[in-house]
């Protein structure tokens, strides 16, 4: 018994590692999406869903550092920080929480940056029909711009299914009895 809460310990502190690297590394990706066209600048915050798929990953590494030593102190003393049942409870309703909300930025990341591709597609195709030329360096760079986009929302898709890992284990371990 003592095995399988270590392991589930210790599986926990790895997995709130994981999504916190998730998380920063879509913000990275997120932050550092933009492109120069003509002098005038694209940044990811000119699109209201890039912006939200940044506030999603933020949420997710702030609550990713508020755990984090919670779980490496559980993994390594194999007890809790804090006696008692409010740690359990805010991790259970945490992880919920912080799970949907990266599940809806995946959502929006997604969904904006491929809908936004098919338009330039059907944009550019309707002004080559006109004749007119010279649009494929908005076309490359603005095809760049949005895959940008679907990859850091990947990146957090892979903080999500961390998330909602832990959110099995934790509801497991809410009660103390675990698995």
């Amino acid at each position: 018994m003592a095995t399988t809460k270590r392991i589930i310990n210790n599986s926990i502190a790895v997995l709130r590692i994981l999504t916190l690297w998730a998380c920063v590394a879509a913000v990275v990706l997120m932050v550092t999406n933009n492109f120069k066209l003509d002098g005038d600048k694209t940044k990811f915050s000119d699109i209201k869903g890039f912006r939200y798929v940044l506030a999603a990953a933020a949420g997710g590494v702030l609550y990713s550092l508020i755990q984090l030593p919670f779980a490496v102190y559980q993994a390594v003393k194999e007890k809790r920080l804090i006696n008692g049942q409010f740690l359990p409870m805010f991790d259970f309703y945490g992880d919920k929480v912080i799970a949907f909300l990266l599940a809806s930025g995946v959502g929006v990341g997604f969904g904006v940056s491929i809908e936004l591709k098919q338009l330039i597609d059907q944009l550019v195709d309707g002004f080559d029909s006109l004749g007119v030329t010279g649009l494929d360096e908005f076309e490359d760079k603005t095809k760049k711009y949005l895959d940008r986009g679907i990859i850091a929302s990947g990146v957090l898709l892979v903080g999500f299914v961390t998330m909602a890992i832990l959110t099995i284990l934790t509801s497991a371990n809410r009660n103390g009895r675990g698995f």
